[in-house]
């Protein structure tokens, strides 16, 4: 046992172990989520996140150790943000036609992500540093930090909304539109990328094409409304 203390001591500085320990992680969430027949509720993000988890518990290594391995894979989320402009492009036509009912959603949505947030944090007696942080939660996360950062929230506790946001909008989302029997895929994927984000795009790609190109065209708009209307949400809440 002294022995693997050692050596984990050692390996644990090295940022490549933990770059291969995220890979691997989501790679065993992916296998068991095609295992499952896909289900929903079989994340391979959720997965991913619970077992790095656990491990850093049990391994007492601190987040800046591990950054410093995943910090590629966060460097990829731009790059895999900008590639959605592909089946964007191809839907495009599609896009068109719904522009004014989306823009409509988007306002809609971007605001009840806010504001419910907002007053179910008030309700709980939430301090308003954790307030600030919640607002930006359903943007995108490299959007969200940046607003968080501005209005005065915290970027390390945004992260964790964000991410726990997007896995929940992929989890619920399928069963809960089915259960609406909302069967149009622009309004489903749309929906899921202005509530979920990137998390919530990556499960309507593998739901239905369109859907994933609308949940990208609502990640990406929400992105933005965002950025614009936070300030203004946090003005009025530390008013």
């Amino acid at each position: 046992m002294t022995e693997f203390a050692e050596i984990w001591t050692y390996l644990s500085t090295d940022p490549l172990l933990w770059l291969t320990l995220t890979l691997a992680a989501y790679g065993a969430g992916d296998a068991l989520f095609k295992a499952s027949g896909r289900k929903p509720m079989v994340n391979p993000v959720l997965i991913a996140v619970a077992f790095l988890a656990v491990l850093l518990q049990l391994t007492g290594t601190s987040y800046a150790t591990y950054f410093a391995g995943a910090q590629f894979v966060h460097f990829m989320l731009g790059p895999a943000t900008v590639a959605l402009a592909i089946p964007l492009y191809a839907n495009l036509n599609h896009i068109k036609k719904a522009a004014l009912p989306m823009i409509a959603a988007l306002v809609a949505g971007s605001l009840a992500a806010m504001l419910s947030a907002v007053g179910i944090g008030v309700a709980l007696g939430l301090d308003a540093d954790i307030l600030l942080a919640l607002i930006p939660k359903s943007a995108t996360a490299p959007v969200a930090l940046g607003v968080s950062e501005a209005i005065g929230g915290s970027p390390s506790l945004t992260a964790v909304f964000v991410i726990t946001t997007g896995i929940t909008g992929a989890v619920i989302a399928t069963p809960l539109l089915n259960l609406l029997r909302i069967t149009d895929w622009r309004a489903r994927g749309f929906a899921v990328g202005v509530a979920s984000h990137g998390i919530g795009t990556a499960r309507a790609f593998q739901v239905n094409e369109t859907a994933g190109a609308f949940s990208g065209v609502g990640m990406g708009l929400n992105a933005l409304l965002t950025a614009l209307i936070a300030p203004i949400i946090a003005q009025w809440l530390l008013g």
